[in-house]
């Protein structure tokens, strides 16, 4: 910091940050088309299947749980994992060819062991090598990711090390160490499955606490954490509430470690409360103090975000529901679906176009209108899924069963749209916008 209480800029040649910043770019686009592969393809198409499959047979059958496993996998560490990890790279300030050869190798790591996980549960060839190793290979992703990070500080955190840590930043955190002990949990499991052979699958109880700590542990703290960096600015709302946002991550990480212990009431319960006052907190029902942020990306932006809000408050209620009285896993379902699909998916398609393009120099997302036809069939196959599950399971209507393969219709066209317009983005880049008469570049801050 010099004299005038600023701080100075490295002397290190243009051309040069330049270079480094075109090589972060060029890997974020590589971690998001990875991630668009095991969402469309091992992700969706795979759990499409196994919808169409549980439908026929009215129930799960002879559907193995190994499938059910690889189409969760994909979805969670081969979509949102990478995503995030992406993400995570691109925001640490550039150290020269070591940061991207690090971030190349996690790439590669991470990549590499969700492949060979899905190919293991799905095919079953040489699986009790494969889950060990393709367990190895993304926790060693995840701690060369760690280490990245704990190098990483923010130049605007600088004057404010006395006022601790801010709170978006903290959510964040707690996030990534819910990936990393789901990633530690993940490898344990695969090690034992290895060793005694069986079923390639977690037993069921053991799998339900997984889900627990990959869902509430993981994926919602993170999403909080970019919710309350990123909504005040796109939304044109005031900051979160500090002392709500507080609780409801107390409430959360709580329920998270009642869950794991296995005490499902008292888990979902505080999920629940942790869901209605995070929507309090975040300030998404109060009235905005300007006009949204939707350049570059469809006018509906600011209505999904709100969507996706309150779908967590339905997989918390849901997920009470289940605790108290479901039989036959429906309810279950339908709230972890309510929680992945309806929250965590909408959330990415929906801030997914306002970010990603920015971060890899692009000007704005390939095509509007396949943002919002993504979003709207997204929206309408979850409502048609969370509402039948239950009915179809429970055998409260079995009319019910035929219309589960419409919500997955819905949903894989929506998760196909979102896949190739991003792509489309990506690969084309700028050029494709500067055809359509856009000048400006999308601010995500």
């Amino acid at each position: 910091m010099n004299t005038t209480g600023q701080f100075e800029i490295p002397l290190v040649p243009s051309a040069t940050i330049a270079k480094q910043e075109r090589q972060k770019s060029l890997m974020l686009r590589a971690w998001i088309l990875s991630g668009l592969f095991f969402m469309a393809l091992p992700g969706t198409l795979l759990g499409f299947s196994n919808l169409m499959a549980i439908s026929t047979n009215h129930g799960l059958g002879s559907l193995p749980a190994a499938w059910m496993e690889g189409h969760g996998h994909a979805q969670m560490f081969g979509w949102i994992g990478s995503f995030i990890l992406g993400i995570g790279f691109y925001s640490q300030p550039a150290r020269g060819r070591s940061a991207i050869r690090v971030s190349m190798s996690c790439f590669v790591l991470w990549t590499l062991g969700v492949a060979m996980r899905w190919s293991g549960n799905i095919y079953g060839w040489h699986w009790r090598i494969l889950l060990p190793v393709s367990a190895g290979l993304e926790l060693a992703g995840v701690l060369l990711f760690l280490s990245a990070a704990s190098h990483h500080k923010l130049p605007e955190q600088a004057d404010k090390k006395k006022q601790g840590m801010e709170l978006w930043m903290v959510s964040v955190l707690i996030g990534t160490a819910g990936l990393a002990l789901a990633v530690i949990f993940n490898f344990v499991e695969c090690l034992r499955l290895g060793i005694q052979g069986g079923l390639r699958s977690f037993p069921h109880a053991l799998d339900q606490k997984y889900l627990v700590l990959l869902g509430w542990g993981f994926v919602v703290p993170v999403v909080w954490g970019f919710s309350a960096r990123w909504l005040p600015a796109f939304l044109a709302i005031a900051k979160p509430a500090v002392g709500l946002f507080r609780a409801a991550l107390c409430l959360d990480i709580a329920g998270v470690a009642f869950g794991v212990a296995g005490f499902a009431r008292p888990a979902t319960i505080l999920f629940a409360l942790s869901a209605a006052i995070i929507c309090l907190a975040l300030r998404l029902t109060e009235q905005p103090h300007g006009h949204a942020k939707t350049q570059g990306i469809h006018p509906s932006f600011p209505t999904f975000i709100r969507l996706a809000y309150a779908w967590p408050i339905v997989a918390g209620s849901m997920s009470v529901w289940a605790a108290f009285a479901d039989v036959h896993g429906g309810i279950w379902g339908a709230s972890r679906h309510a929680l992945t699909v309806g929250f965590a998916a909408t959330m990415v398609f929906t801030i997914g176009p306002r970010i990603l393009p920015h971060f890899a120099g692009i000007y704005g997302i390939f095509s509007k209108r396949l943002m919002f036809l993504s979003l709207f069939l997204l929206q309408t196959g979850c409502i048609v899924r969370v509402t039948s599950e239950p009915l179809a399971y429970e055998g409260l209507l079995p009319f019910a069963w035929k219309v589960l393969p419409v919500s997955g219709m819905l949903e894989l066209s929506g998760v196909l749209l979102f896949a190739t317009n991003l792509a489309l983005t990506f690969l084309l880049g700028r050029s494709a916008f500067a055809a359509k008469g856009l000048r400006e570049p999308i601010v995500a801050s």
